[in-house]
């Protein structure tokens, strides 16, 4: 298991002055880090595909790590058999995971083996796990404070969908559609006024009142 961090922070030079109460930026100092973490299972394959009750195997070891949105898979084959290769393609669209060139990682896998090595991201803003020093009450510059950032951006970490939009962004592949993209907005102009019987108040009493 490799852990490669990738920094989204932009201001790195301030950084160390997360934890006094001279920053003066309106930018926040505390910026989500995305980190990124590798597994790696070996499989027995032949010519044809892979070796009996590997598949199993695979589909196990996925469902145990249950890859989250921006997981991505990588298939290191020495022998480059189709048959392998497609096999696992299709145990990896099952599951949504994208399959992407493997890099070098590590020894070569044994003669007869494939690896296959799935890459998961994860958002955290790890300059906010330590509570800051204190600030003074007197603040006649009024700098921010030395917390200043960590709920927002802690928060945009926990909930984005996939952690590597926090890092290049997400251009548009087309399959999302501008309908299906105003579905909300063309079901509110849609209904009809609140006045006219659009909307509906549950009537609740108390005590037969």
């Amino acid at each position: 298991m490799i852990k490669r961090p990738l920094l989204l922070a932009t201001l790195a030079l301030c950084y160390p002055l997360a934890g006094c109460g001279d920053y003066r930026g309106m930018e926040t100092a505390h910026q989500p880090v995305v980190t990124q973490t590798d597994y790696a299972l070996d499989l027995l394959a032949g010519p044809d595909g892979l070796g009996s009750g590997e598949a199993q195997r695979l589909r196990g070891w996925l469902d145990v790590l249950a890859p989250a949105p921006g997981a991505t898979m990588a298939i290191d084959d020495p022998s480059a058999s189709p048959g392998v290769s497609s096999e696992i393609v299709a145990l990896a669209a099952e599951r949504d995971l994208h399959v992407v060139s493997a890099a070098a990682q590590g020894p070569a896998p044994t003669p007869g083996t494939v690896r296959v090595i799935v890459t998961r991201s994860n958002a955290s803003v790890p300059s906010c796990d330590t509570p800051a020093a204190r600030a003074s009450l007197v603040n006649f510059d009024a700098h921010t404070g030395s917390g200043f950032g960590c709920a927002v951006n802690g928060t945009l970490a926990a909930m984005v969908a996939d952690p590597n939009d926090l890092v290049s962004g997400r251009a548009d592949d087309g399959a999302r559609t501008t309908n299906t993209a105003t579905k909300a907005v063309t079901i509110w102009r849609k209904a009809a006024p609140t006045g006219g019987g659009g909307t509906v108040l549950k009537s609740e009493t108390t005590g037969g009142r």
